[in-house]
């Protein structure tokens, strides 16, 4: 390589860096801009930029894999129905289809074309999760989409910079919060107007008329990146099967996982049929998270995009629960969705043994009430809100597991400060679960236990939507399975995993998230470590 190449390569290197910037600040604009405090306080959302071919050359590290990998493929939906010639200086495009978006109606994502000079030279996308969207709310007692919500086909949500008033009227009548769904909207658009803005300043920086040289760089380098990865790993097929709760009956999640020269393949054939209820998912999100658990373990450092995720290829049979066709229920995808990462590592465990950590809790235990209020400023004297929580991630071969820590969506638990200020909810407790955590020479994370009481005495909802109480997280390499999952009334009654039910006046609600797998023998954990567990009082009974 000569002089002049190497200053090139060095150019471009230094615009992949900048364009990884550009999309950080357009995440951070929603964040800041957001209604929904799950988005806001947790990071529930993605941002990216795509070339005119749509495909992602940069996604924004904040924000949930189930949002980035399955907007990566939105785009390409948002061109086939408004081709680029058709596109103008000002437009955004809007859906919530759970087929072309991000898996249920809850997620708005707006496209907005990205003008230099006149000329298109790039799309901003981006995604974030509106708390309410009418409907029967984010409990999966729907049997069918229609009854989850307000669905939006793909639509101009403005044009030519004049915002589509009879499209937000639809979304303020549509909720039982018009003016946080409607804010959040600006709020989405915001964000993409700054990721556009900030691109155009990088390209008059550089002096660069396209992008199409540095898409090719970066989806040509990442591709070549995860292939070097992956033929390290001995080929061959590789099986797993994980089953969870389910809605009604236990769910059996099967894999295939088949490793080559060309790539990786997941094939799901043999998983259970889609359910009458809410927690089946469509294909986008499937491939979302099957993607980033592979991504984990084969090739974490490589930065994620369409050349990168190209090395990965997802299928399930289709009318299965994880390839549901419209127009089954799918409010509650992620229960199921984030439960993938844990299955294709046990495919990865027989490969690779030595980077596989334990199962976790995996699907986040969100806590979605509603009910009504006394604050003057709800017109509607109703509230909704969710509170996202966590269980404990599974062991690591090298180090204990993570405590009420979300993976693998990334979300963040909301502080209980910000549920108690939206409603009329008091948190007696928020606290980790002794003893929680799948014992093993490497200790799984813990759950938490929380309980809540209505501040007002009056009766509440809560929309339950969670998993391993019946099935746990299991320990591997000899390591102990996870503490169960758990919903109770302080006065005695057990709550179902799943499905809408009433707190009662004057009762409390007891949670207990589950915990991590534990890995390894646990009669090999180091004496030191058991000492420091017994110290800080994480282990033992804690129910």
């Amino acid at each position: 390589m000569n002089n002049q190449d190497a200053l090139t390569s060095i150019r471009m290197q230094v615009m992949w860096n900048r364009l990884i910037s550009v999309v950080e600040e357009q995440a951070q604009t929603l964040i800041r801009t957001a209604f929904s405090p799950i988005v806001r306080e947790c990071g529930d959302l993605s941002a990216g930029v795509f070339d005119l071919d749509g495909k992602m050359l940069a996604q924004a590290v904040t924000g949930t894999p189930g949002h980035v990998n399955s907007m990566a493929e939105s785009v390409k939906h948002f061109i086939d129905h408004f081709p680029l010639e058709t596109m103008n200086e000002g437009d955004i495009y809007i859906t919530n289809d759970p087929w072309l978006g991000t898996g249920h109606l809850n997620d708005f994502v707006l496209t907005t074309p990205c003008f230099r000079k006149g000329k298109l030279v790039a799309l901003f996308s981006c995604t974030s999760h509106l708390t309410d969207i009418g409907g029967i709310g984010t409990g999966p007692d729907g049997t069918d989409v229609h009854m989850e919500g307000l669905y939006i086909p793909m639509l101009k949500l403005a044009d030519r910079g004049v915002m589509n008033e009879t499209v937000l009227a639809f979304v303020r009548s549509n909720t039982r919060q018009p003016i946080e769904s409607e804010g959040d909207v600006y709020s989405l658009a915001a964000c993409n107007d700054i990721g556009c803005a900030r691109l155009v300043e990088m390209m008059d920086e550089f002096g660069i008329e396209a992008l199409r040289d540095l898409s090719e760089l970066i989806c040509t380098s990442s591709e070549r990146s995860v292939l070097e990865e992956i033929r390290k790993l001995p080929q061959g097929e590789y099986h797993n099967r994980m089953t969870v709760d389910g809605y009604d009956n236990p769910v059996d999640l099967v894999a295939k996982l088949t490793i080559h020269d060309d790539g990786i393949a997941v094939d799901y054939t043999g998983t259970s049929p889609m359910s009458r209820y809410g927690v089946n998912v469509p294909m986008a999100y499937t491939t979302a998270y099957t993607s980033f658990g592979l991504a984990c373990i084969v090739a974490p450092r490589v930065p994620n995009n369409a050349g990168s995720l190209s090395c990965y290829h997802v299928s399930a049979p289709e009318g299965s629960i994880l390839n549901a066709p419209y127009p089954a229920a799918v409010v509650t995808r992620h229960v199921i969705g984030q439960m993938l990462p844990d299955v294709v590592f046990g495919c990865l465990a027989q490969a690779c043994p030595e980077r596989v950590p334990a199962e976790g809790a995996s699907c986040l235990w969100n806590l979605t009430f509603r009910g009504e209020t006394d604050r003057a400023s709800n017109q509607q004297r109703l509230f909704t809100i969710t509170a996202v929580t966590n269980g404990g991630t599974g062991a690591r071969p090298t180090k204990d597991g993570l405590s009420a820590t979300a993976f693998p969506s990334g979300v963040r638990g909301t502080p209980v400060e910000i549920n108690e200020s939206l409603a009329p909810l008091v948190f007696w407790r928020k606290e980790l679960r002794p003893g929680s955590g799948g014992a093993g020479k490497f200790r799984g994370g813990l759950g938490q236990r929380i309980e809540i009481e209505s501040a007002i005495g009056e009766d509440f909802e809560i929309l339950a939507a969670w998993d391993r109480i019946e099935n746990p997280a299991r320990g591997r390499h000899g390591g102990d399975s996870g503490g169960r999952g758990g919903a109770f009334l302080a006065s005695g009654a057990r709550l179902r995993g799943k499905g809408t039910q009433t707190v009662p006046s004057g009762d409390r609600l007891i949670i207990h998230t589950p915990g991590g797998g534990g890995f390894g023998d646990p009669e090999t954990r180091d004496a030191a470590r058991v000492e420091a567990d017994e110290k800080r009082e994480l282990v033992g009974a804690g129910d």
